[in-house]
């Protein structure tokens, strides 16, 4: 069947006249509006669930399967999306009511969720959160799949492409602007009241009832918890006296991170912020960094100490905001201070000058970079690479150390292994208290240059290895999946099979389609080894992964455009193309590309990345340009993505670089599948 074949369902009576807007445009939107969804629910409700601060996957695959769901509906039914509006609402307000925190009394840092929480169990809220996803998405996916028999294959996803773009875009733009979540709340109300049309007085009420508790919710959090919304975080602070003494206590996303003490009483009530400073045997304090500065106290402790210059790297700009305007000893006020918002792995890469005492002052994001599964915004700082990288910036005498509370003596035990490593001699080891495993590990650019109180014992059998730049899973113990990624996994699987079983129908409609749901499946792998690549080569900002998840929708949309204006070449070749491209991928080493000056290790980042990408894309586009059913093979498509999301925990276990191996299978596997008729074209 060909496009113009493709006929759309007869309307139905409570569908409305036909909308205001014309089909490219409504296309545009729904695309738009579809993306600055998907991101907003994951940015939200990670900063009320604090689970979803370790499982953003959750909604995103959530979001996946909705999309998917959305686009087999289409044709089945002609009903506008109520649903998606309400149970948004209700969503909302489950959330508000019954948010999941960490228990005020539980301090140190956290990882695999293995934390003191209040409000429902993960086993009760994650189930709710991701059925809630994908209701919620599935309604503006059946509004974008409803366009889609309405224009040529390939126009209708080049629509689809740019108002994903622009969804992209506002999001980005309102993360730079700090706007807080009713900003996000008002943008989806107006939205829905745009592409859903209400004209009969129940639909009104269908759509005015649940946006107005979604804005009202929205505000009133805005307005009762004061926090400041950063790119990462919802954050919000208190102050308070303690013997006599002003301080400010930080929150992000409902999780005790950070207290903006003077230097003088730190250094007093704990030992860990002096420690550093006794070990260094040179004790010169000319040029300091310090990585994770915060709000500041590391910094102000530094200068107390008589630092001469001190470059403070925070990857927050709304910590570093709150520190200079809150500190008690204003230490972002001192004419030599230098603050660096940006990646503390990327700055020790990128920058040329040298150091007395880098201090990776208890760097410990507590959330992961979204998109990208078990990778979060510090991963990349404790690898042996980057211990490397911080002994190549040191001066000679120089000194390097850490600290944190590791909660696990294994933990201890591993970065110390790290260090040792990377320096060629053991660390100094000051284990501070055995309560949450307070410790200070501290090497100097040669044995001599760091003064031991007593010196590490060195690694056990049962130390693990240290982590790397292809496997930077630094709370991982062992090579495996953690058990309850894997329950959880199969449970959203068996979940997705139910539901496209009960709102598609049987399976054999998808059947033609099964090589667009394998490519699906490899090219979510393919993006996110592509995410945490740029993430190690240039940051593990927010700026950088925006940029990333745009370049991929650019090359998606290149590759669309090609596609419909040239003669591109039958599909076998185009398959070698990739398949050469993921060889090349897998050939060139990220070590190598990080000996590269910036300008050009973009550029080689970029065609390295971006060749398998774009030719992935020409081999969907061309597939996609003659299916028979338009919808349906996009929505196989997008389930396969949810399916990705899932094989993406396989890096827990084969490392980033091994993705590339399951995404060629899979793309050899999609080529095996692919109908003869399409492979004789």
């Amino acid at each position: 069947m060909t496009a113009a074949a493709h006929t759309t369902p007869s309307p139905h009576p409570d569908a409305g006249p036909e909308h205001w807007l014309s089909t490219r445009p409504r296309l545009v939107v729904a695309s738009a509006f579809m993306l600055f969804l998907e991101l907003a629910l994951i940015r939200w409700t990670g900063s009320n669930i604090v689970h979803l601060s370790y499982f953003t996957n959750f909604v995103l695959l959530g979001s996946f399967l909705g999309i998917g769901l959305g686009f087999l509906r289409v044709g089945r039914t002609a009903r506008q999306p109520y649903y998606s509006p309400i149970t948004l609402a209700v969503l909302v307000l489950v959330v508000t009511f019954f948010p999941v925190t960490v228990d005020r009394q539980t301090e140190g840092v956290l990882y695999w969720t293995s934390l003191s929480t209040a409000g429902p169990p993960a086993w009760l809220i994650l189930p709710v959160v991701f059925a809630a996803a994908a209701v919620v998405l599935m309604g503006p996916a059946e509004l974008v799949g409803r366009c889609f028999p309405e224009l040529d294959r390939l126009e209708a996803y080049r629509y689809d492409l740019i108002g994903s773009l622009t969804g992209i875009g506002l999001f980005t733009a309102l993360s730079f602007l700090s706007a807080p979540p009713v900003v996000w709340g008002v943008i989806t109300a107006a939205a829905y009241a745009v592409l859903l049309r209400p004209r009969r007085l129940w639909a009104r009420a269908a759509l005015v009832v649940p946006s107005l508790v979604v804005v009202a919710a929205l505000a009133a959090e805005t307005l009762t918890a004061g926090a400041l919304w950063s790119p990462y975080y919802k954050v919000t602070r208190t102050h308070f006296a303690e013997q006599g003494v002003e301080m400010m206590d930080i929150q992000v996303n409902g999780i005790p991170h950070q207290r903006a003490v003077p230097a003088v009483k730190r250094l007093e009530w704990e030992r860990q912020y002096a420690l550093p400073y006794e070990r260094s045997a040179a004790g010169r304090l000319d040029d300091v960094l310090i990585v994770g500065a915060g709000s500041g106290t590391d910094v102000a402790i530094a200068l107390s100490k008589g630092a001469g210059r001190v470059d403070a790297v925070e990857i927050d700009p709304k910590l570093r905001e709150l520190g200079g305007t809150y500190h008690p000893d204003r230490p972002y006020d001192d004419p030599r201070v230098a603050t660096h918002v940006t990646d503390g792995r990327a700055f020790l890469e990128q920058t040329d000058r040298k150091y007395d005492l880098i201090l990776f002052a208890l760097p410990d994001s507590l959330t992961l970079v979204s998109g990208a599964s078990s990778l979060r915004l510090e991963s990349y700082l404790f690898t042996r690479e980057a211990m490397e990288a911080a002994r190549d910036r040191l001066k000679p005498g120089g000194t390097f150390s850490m600290y944190n509370y590791y909660r696990e003596s294994w933990l201890v035990d591993r970065l110390a292994s790290t260090v040792q490593a990377a320096f060629g001699h053991k660390p100094c080891v000051d284990v501070v208290t055995q309560a949450g495993q307070q410790a200070v590990i501290t090497a100097g650019l040669a044995a001599a240059d760091q003064a031991c109180g007593q010196e590490w014992a060195g690694a056990t059998a049962q130390t693990p290895p240290p982590s790397g730049d292809d496997r930077p899973f630094l709370y991982l113990k062992d090579r495996t999946i953690p058990e309850i990624y894997v329950i959880t996994l199969i449970l959203i699987l068996i979940v997705s099979l139910l539901a496209v079983r009960a709102v598609a129908g049987p399976y054999t409609r998808m059947r033609p389609y099964a090589d667009l749901f394998l490519l699906g499946v490899a090219f979510l792998l393919l993006e996110t080894k592509s995410v945490t690549g740029f993430a190690l080569l240039f940051g593990t900002t927010w700026v950088v992964n925006a940029i990333v998840f745009a370049g991929v929708l650019v090359a998606v949309l290149a590759a669309v455009e090609v596609t419909r204006r040239f003669r591109t070449p039958p599909l076998p070749v185009m398959y070698g193309v990739l398949l050469a491209g993921l060889v090349l991928a897998w050939l060139v080493p990220n070590s190598w590309l990080l000996g590269l000056p910036v300008p050009l290790r973009a550029v080689v980042a970029v065609a390295v990345a971006f060749l398998p990408i774009f030719a992935a894309n020409v081999v969907f586009a061309k597939r996609f340009a003659d299916s028979a059913d338009g919808t349906t093979a996009f929505g196989a498509n997008l389930l396969g993505a949810m399916v990705g999301g899932c094989l993406e925990y396989l890096a827990l276990v084969i490392g980033y670089q091994g993705l590339l191996i399951v995404a060629g299978l899979l793309y050899l596997g999609a080529f095996a599948l692919l109908p003869r008729t399409a492979r004789a074209a």
